[in-house]
């Protein structure tokens, strides 16, 4: 499963950069990874995993902006097409989940 959090902050004043740089941090302090510029996602083997990291996001949510979070399929994932200047590129290993039996 993988959980994706999307963001429009404002960056206009000290104070909403300082707070934009902060979400930031914890992003990639919890794990998340930049995929696009207001993009990050992060892979969880689980859904109760990716509970507790959606929890921490909202701890750590702005006074401002949109902040947006989606939990979507390994297989959703693995489907998606990416392109950058009209070019496909390959896509990158899918963590695999094991399952013990």
């Amino acid at each position: 499963m993988w959980v994706l959090v999307l963001f429009d902050l404002p960056t206009e004043s000290k104070k909403d950069k300082k707070q934009y740089s902060e979400f930031r941090k914890n992003l990639l302090k919890d794990g998340f990874t930049m995929f696009q510029f207001s993009i990050y996602l992060r892979h969880c083997p689980s859904r109760e995993n990716a509970d507790v990291h959606i929890a921490r996001v909202k701890s750590s949510l702005p006074p401002l902006g949109d902040i947006g979070i989606i939990c979507i399929t390994d297989k959703q994932f693995g489907q998606m097409e990416i392109f950058s200047c009209k070019k496909m590129i390959e896509k990158k290993d899918i963590p695999q989940q094991l399952e013990l039996f």
